[in-house]
Formats: structure tokens, C-alpha cells, sequence
């Protein structure tokens, strides 16, 4: 009797600590605009930035599906690629010349926006 009260008592715990929980950063969707791009998430991410070799790295620890595309700056064409890394999304950004890259995250109607910027060197 007792056992039994112990685990309804634990299963009745985990479900309340279930709908406490936050919802897992998810990313919903990639936006292609004018020198850069748009991702669209469901709570505000946190990010890492990184150059390497002219290229443009932004790790972000979030779930979410891989894609990738084109994008024109200043006339040329880069191609950009969200890819999954373990725990995280990794979007690259590469093109034929070094890039140069800055972000700016903002909360619209319930959903965060993480808008890169991006210019040639």
C-alpha cells in the first residue's frame, strides 16, 4: 500500500515537472533577406559567432531540421547551410570572398527573430 502510494505520488511529480518545464529552443524557420538572413525561434536563443577562414559561423544550442540555400550580397551569390552538430544547429555561411557578419535577436508576438547581417571584407 504504501509502495503504491510512493509511486503514484513520484509519477503524479514527474508529470507536474513536466508542464513546469520550459519548451526546448526549436528553430521554425530560415528567411533569406536583403544581405542576410532571418531564423525565426520559439524562445530567445543564445549564440556563438565565429569567422573562420572568410567564412561565417553561428552556433546555436536548439533543435530543429537542417537545410540550406542562396542568398545574394552585393551582387554575389553565398550559399548558407544549417546543419546539425550533436546538440546544436551550426549555420555556415561561405562565399567567394571573406565574410564579415553581425546578429541582432528581437522578440516578436511570442516568437524570436535572430536576424545576420552580412557584408564582404
Amino acid at each position: 500500500m504504501i509502495g503504491s502510494l510512493a509511486l503514484f505520488g513520484f509519477l503524479i511529480g514527474l508529470m507536474i515537472g513536466r508542464m513546469l518545464q520550459p519548451d526546448p529552443l526549436r528553430l521554425a524557420s530560415v528567411e533569406v533577406v536583403e544581405q542576410g538572413l532571418q531564423l525565426w525561434f520559439n524562445v530567445e536563443p543564445k549564440v556563438r559567432v565565429a569567422h573562420i577562414q572568410g567564412a561565417f559561423f553561428l552556433r546555436v544550442e536548439s533543435l530543429g531540421r537542417e537545410r540550406q540555400g542562396q542568398l545574394r550580397l552585393q551582387g554575389k551569390v553565398a550559399k548558407w547551410r544549417v546543419r546539425r552538430e550533436g546538440r546544436e544547429l551550426l549555420l555556415r555561411v561561405v562565399a567567394t570572398r571573406p565574410l564579415r557578419g553581425q546578429w541582432r535577436a528581437e522578440e516578436l508576438d511570442g516568437r524570436w527573430r535572430l536576424t545576420v547581417s552580412l557584408e564582404h571584407e
